[in-house]
């Protein structure tokens, strides 16, 4: 039987018939795809065949159908591990807020690079509008600027009060849409704002850290009552950008592949070079300094096979 991956705990995986029953199926002995290393062969999104285990009403997944496309992110601990995160996505949202946690420029960009790595169009949703002081709503526009500015849309969102829900329906309509950001963003809240039916579990900010507590433990998909699904995922406390060459990384930078091919050198790296037009650019302050500061920070952490 053919069907869709739809939650996914660890060992178990929650698989949609094609029938348009749910199986609780697991993976049988070692199953690998081939030239990824993860903690998690199967994601959320995945097509799979299974077959039914003798007598019971679980399954076994027995194949993964060819990927359109996957966003993997890599722990910045010591175990380095990577995992998939959503696979098959028509675009990604990362939920950003300036303040309770404050996402940094650093890890919006490398969530960026990840989504351009993968051809997987990605938008920012700025959360939390009611909690922005003046200085904050100036801070926000400085925020839009730079990534509208190289293509990225920006959007500005209260989910605790439902400002702004109905334009994020109608991007969100009739798209497999994966929602990431920091743990306490307010992804379920935002979550529960846009389809109220679903009613996921929302967790405060802890006081000692201003880091969220992690109410979402495992990637699931939700249907859309208006047409659409989303891919929730566990909040990420920082992304390590994986699978990326070094001499790959400016493709990833729209602003920064727009100039390649105008470099003295063709294999310019954009460091130090003579005849750089991407240092150039950002002495003549056409490219945002914080993007090009991003760009050294993936670079010079990347091993030489990305």
């Amino acid at each position: 039987m053919r069907g869709l991956v739809t939650k996914s705990t660890g060992s178990w995986y929650q698989v949609l018939a094609d029938e348009g029953e749910r199986v609780e199926c697991r993976i049988k002995g070692k199953f690998r795809t081939k030239g990824i290393k993860t903690t998690n062969p199967i994601a959320v999104g995945d097509w799979v065949v299974f077959e039914m285990e003798p007598g019971q009403e679980t399954g076994v997944i027995t194949h993964l159908e060819p990927r359109k496309n996957y966003i993997i992110r890599k722990s910045v601990n010591l175990s380095k591990q990577t995992q998939i995160i959503g696979a098959n996505l028509d675009q990604a949202i990362l939920v950003v807020t300036l303040a309770s946690p404050s996402t940094s420029l650093g890890f919006i960009d490398r969530f960026l690079v990840t989504a351009e790595a993968y051809s997987i169009p990605a938008i920012l949703v700025f959360n939390k509008l009611d909690l922005f002081s003046e200085e904050g709503l100036e801070i926000l526009q400085e925020y839009k600027a730079i990534y509208e500015n190289i293509g990225y849309a920006c959007y500005e969102v209260s989910a605790q009060e439902g400002t702004n829900m109905e334009v994020l329906r109608a991007i969100l309509k009739d798209k497999i849409t994966l929602v990431s950001g920091h743990s306490g963003v307010g992804k379920s809240t935002l979550i529960n704002a846009i389809e109220p039916s679903v009613q996921l579990k929302t967790g405060e900010i802890s006081d000692w850290s201003d880091k969220g507590k992690h109410t979402t433990t495992f990637a699931e998909m939700i249907d859309l009552s208006f047409g659409g699904k989303l891919i929730d995922t566990p909040g990420i406390r920082e992304l390590g950008v994986v699978d990326i060459e070094k001499e790959e990384l400016s493709h990833f930078f729209p602003e920064m592949r727009a100039r390649l091919n105008t470099c003295r050198f063709n294999n310019c790296q954009h460091i130090s070079e003579p005849g750089c037009m991407v240092l150039e650019a950002v002495e003549l302050g056409e490219i945002e300094p914080s993007r090009y500061d991003s760009y050294l920070s993936i670079y010079n952490k990347q091993d030489s096979r990305g």
